[in-house]
């Protein structure tokens, strides 16, 4: 057996025990929070004398996404799903709270000369297909845009040659570059959509229900063109939407919020097998199943609360079977349970759940 042969037997016979330790998560938010000022102008407030209005649209959200993984967000409308997304891409600033792509500080370098390379990295694909594309371009110019923003090719035939493949990635066809969005159904453009956020050849992609505005036949296929893209590409993904059967479908990781806030965070399996956080299992039971056609459907209880009024303690227990005094009163930390769980609720931590 010659040298090489006896280094790589070794190399491989080695205990992975002393190998370094594991590569930190891609996508790693810490505590982050945003608020929006949305109270009447000085004067009608001086003049009415009403207070500040503020709405916390994400209040303390904390998640990692590991390399080539999928985190959902789900939570009815209003939880601040959406918020979440734009913070990711640099839309909006945080108010408090830090975000961290491969180890650095996202905004503080979506702000320096850095910025620019990380928005290659970072891309979304939004709900509308029918408002996220420019009705007047081409497809060929909605596609190339990303690329001739960020200088990665330049010239006619390069760019219609890497559009082309684009296009083909998603399931269309070269020749569509000529054609423009009003030509194609909504299950089209958003493969347009998908296609554009490729462009850049990103890393993570934020999908803020990309199937929403879509027949379900259709979110079938688009749902399985972003699979394969993901196997093919080894891409990371942060998927929000308020639909668990997609969920459950694209996720390996779910987190459930509610007013901004995150109650549940858990891997798929155990969060669709066994729910913890009183909201969840109240989603869960909203379900429609197969196998429960003579059985009543259990609706979802009660109403959102006013974002801009929220109750004390925690903001669910006006709706919670299981709430006491504490949880009208004491606000709930997120603690963790065996299995990569996380919940914030008094009822799973005394045991009343």
């Amino acid at each position: 057996m010659n040298a090489h042969a006896m280094t790589a037997e070794h190399t491989a016979s080695a205990p992975t025990d002393a190998a370094a330790p594991a590569a930190a998560p891609l996508v790693q938010a810490q505590g982050l929070a945003k608020t929006f000022d949305v109270s009447p102008p000085l004067l009608n407030r001086l003049l009415e004398r009403k207070p500040r209005l503020l709405l916390r649209a994400v209040d303390e959200a904390s998640f990692e996404i590991e390399r080539g993984q999928t985190l959902a967000l789900v939570g009815e409308s209003g939880c601040g799903k959406s918020t979440v997304a734009r913070l990711l891409v640099g839309l909006y600033e945080p108010t408090r709270g830090s975000f961290h792509f491969k180890g650095q500080d996202a905004h503080a370098a979506f702000k320096g000369k850095g910025g620019h390379h990380l928005r290659r990295s970072i891309q979304m694909i939004f709900q509308d297909p029918y408002a996220s594309l420019n009705p007047r371009w081409l497809v060929e110019d909605i596609i190339a845009e990303p690329l001739r923003e960020h200088g990665m090719l330049s010239g006619k035939a390069a760019l219609k040659a890497r559009v082309g493949e684009l296009l083909q990635s998603v399931g269309l066809s070269p020749q569509d570059m000529a054609k423009y969005p009003h030509q194609f159904s909504g299950g089209q453009r958003q493969r347009i959509s998908i296609a554009r956020a490729l462009a850049t050849e990103p890393e993570f992609l934020v999908c803020d229900e990309p199937t929403s505005a879509l027949d379900v036949s259709v979110q079938a296929q688009v749902l399985n063109i972003m699979k394969n893209l993901q196997r093919e590409r080894g891409l990371t993904y942060l998927f929000i939407s308020h639909n668990l059967a997609v969920v459950r479908h694209v996720s390996d990781h779910v987190g459930v919020m509610y007013l901004g806030r995150i109650v549940e965070l858990a891997p798929r399996h155990e969060l669709f097998s066994r729910p913890r956080h009183p909201y969840t299992r109240m989603l869960l039971d909203a379900i429609p199943k197969m196998h429960d056609t003579g059985r009543a459907r259990t609706p979802v209880q009660g109403e959102v609360p006013n974002p801009l009024n929220p109750p004390s303690g925690c903001t669910f227990h006006p709706r919670c079977p299981h709430a006491n005094e504490r949880c009208k009163h004491e606000r709930p930390a997120m603690r963790t349970l065996p299995g990569h769980i996380r919940v914030a609720c008094h009822a799973v931590e005394e045991g009343r759940v």
